[in-house]
């Protein structure tokens, strides 16, 4: 009976140390697989309560084991199965990718236990000069419930481990995409940066540009270094013409280390503004890393800058500019006589020679007008004449999640659930505002602001409490800086809707009363690592 519970227990613990490994590995894959990210993620209150509540059943069954006895050993297995039971992995909106790195990260921390489990016995046996299977067994059960424990700095340790074997594959596989561009020297890069808006650029441009030319952009968000060499690798072909690159960033030298393999002929900055803060630390940062681009473009290149943004309005730079925006600051480039309505956007532009053209598109919201600015901008610099560029302007599809026009039934819904910023997100509530239906706001809040998040939170409250009429909050802690903003600008609480989850959110907005039809706008939507 004794061996059977022990196997009982084992194979328990096994079982709940894979799921809790694979949940501590997704957190460290969602983080760029970077360190201190990583580590700043495990410091915040919400994830260490998580985490303790998924090794709870691991600190409380070896105190049993010890003890020693049937009665005990079969209340730690009972234990075991319980907690595995309550413990049980949520639906991932981004689910674990079983990478080759990651295939080899789970190899490392098997190796880490196996060693450890191994040391522990034989130092035990060593110094104890005879040692009994019971004792082998509580030995072995002991340093296996500690290295449960200590999985999330297991995986660090099994990182550092592995870093000298990933710098030397990612070596290869950057060399090997170095010499693919190598070989086609006629090929024009454009790269694309900023806070956001980086990727609508990108697929408005690669649309616009495709009238014209072959194009390639770097798909979804592909937007490391990994990910660029990635599609260069698999994607790009001899007969390419254009290669648009999405250039993302979280700390300073990311951009500038993209710039070093692709050397971009043209660059784009679409906006700056105060998002990964957490990982950046100042608004300074954040400028001196999306101008990695500019300085990367030769003096016989374009810097093409959204003056519309006042932190890239006032940063000087001596490459030559062609500037963009919606009207408020001189632009080279600027869309005019904006107009908006539930069936998209027109407004009106003029070419280098002072010509006038009047375009439409399905899109709604001004930054949407601003960002196909930008791409009309560098479609026309690179000799599309503006009147070839009307239809396609016209049949641009919005970007998923970003402010993207749904028709559900009855109700439209504004999905601009993309990783959300203060910018964007006042630019949304604008939109929302412009609808005569019931106005609804389902939102998370923002993230990644550092010491900023509660401000900024709380002014975006303050904003939305005269664009919406109802605000279905998820997350009761985490959007306490809204709930503040709302209440501190008068909105009525009773029209304050808190929910747990997007899914409760929408069974919210599915039981307000129909007064009129409903437009609900989705704004953000957290990832896995901070749910």
């Amino acid at each position: 009976m004794e061996i059977i519970l022990w196997i009982i227990w084992a194979g328990t613990y096994l079982f709940g140390a894979v799921r809790f490994e694979l949940y501590i590995v997704h957190m460290f894959q969602q983080n760029s697989y970077k360190p201190r990210e990583y580590r700043e993620w495990l410091a915040v209150k919400s994830n260490v309560g998580r985490i303790l509540g998924k090794i709870l059943y691991a600190v409380i069954s070896l105190p049993l084991l010890l003890v020693g006895g049937k009665g005990c050993l079969f209340a730690a297995c009972l234990l075991n199965i319980m907690t595995i039971l309550v413990n049980k992995p949520r639906h991932a909106k981004k689910p674990l990718v079983y990478t080759a790195r990651v295939k080899r990260l789970f190899a490392t921390t098997g190796i880490i236990f196996a060693v450890a489990a191994a040391v522990a016995v034989a130092v035990t046996a060593a110094i104890s000069g005879a040692f009994s299977v019971a004792g082998w067994k509580m030995v072995c059960a002991f340093v296996l419930t500690v290295l449960f424990v200590l999985i999330p700095f297991v995986v660090l340790l099994a990182n550092w481990l592995n870093h000298p074997i990933e710098q030397g594959i990612n070596r290869h596989y950057i060399n090997d995409a170095a010499r693919i561009l190598k070989e086609m020297p006629n090929l024009t890069v454009i790269g694309v940066t900023g806070s956001y808006g980086k990727t609508s650029v990108k697929y408005f441009l690669s649309k616009l540009l495709s009238v014209q030319f072959s194009v390639l952009h770097t798909p979804g968000n592909y937007n490391t270094t990994l990910g660029v060499v990635r599609t260069i690798r698999e994607q790009l072909k001899s007969f390419h013409e254009i290669f648009i690159c999405e250039m993302g960033a979280r700390e300073v030298g990311d951009i500038k280390e993209i710039c070093d393999l692709v050397h971009p002929r043209y660059g784009i900055i679409t906006s700056i503004g105060p998002q990964h803060l957490q990982s950046f630390h100042s608004i300074e940062n954040i400028i001196h890393t999306k101008f990695e681009l500019a300085d990367a473009v030769p003096d016989d290149g374009k810097v093409f800058l959204n003056y519309d943004n006042e932190y890239i309005r006032s940063h000087q730079t001596n490459k030559n500019v062609i500037s963009y925006g919606t009207g408020n600051g001189e632009t080279c480039y600027t869309a005019y006589d904006i107009s908006v309505s539930r069936n998209g956007s027109a407004f009106k532009m003029k070419d280098g020679n002072g010509r006038e053209f009047e375009f439409h598109t399905k899109l709604v919201g001004n930054h949407n007008v601003q960002n196909i600015a930008g791409a009309i901008a560098v479609a026309n610099t690179l000799g599309i004449p503006m009147e070839k560029l009307l239809y396609p302007v016209k049949q641009l599809e919005s970007v998923p999640h970003r402010l993207q026009l749904l028709k559900q039934g009855s109700r439209t819904v504004l999905d601009d659930a993309y990783n959300s910023n203060k910018s964007g997100f006042r630019a949304a509530l604008d939109t929302l505002a412009m609808f005569e239906e019931l106005r609804i706001l389902v939102t998370p809040g923002m993230v990644e602001l550092g010491e900023r998040q509660y401000q900024e939170n709380e002014e975006i409250g303050e904003y939305a409490h005269d664009k919406c009429d109802y605000a279905v909050l998820v997350g009761k802690e985490q959007t306490k800086p809204i709930q503040d903003g709302l209440l501190k600008s008068g909105f009525p609480e009773k029209r304050m809707i808190l929910v747990d989850s997007i899914e409760e959110a929408f069974q919210m907005v599915n039981a307000i009363p129909d007064e009129r039809q409903k437009v609900v706008l989705v704004e953000n939507d957290l990832t896995d690592n901070y749910q």
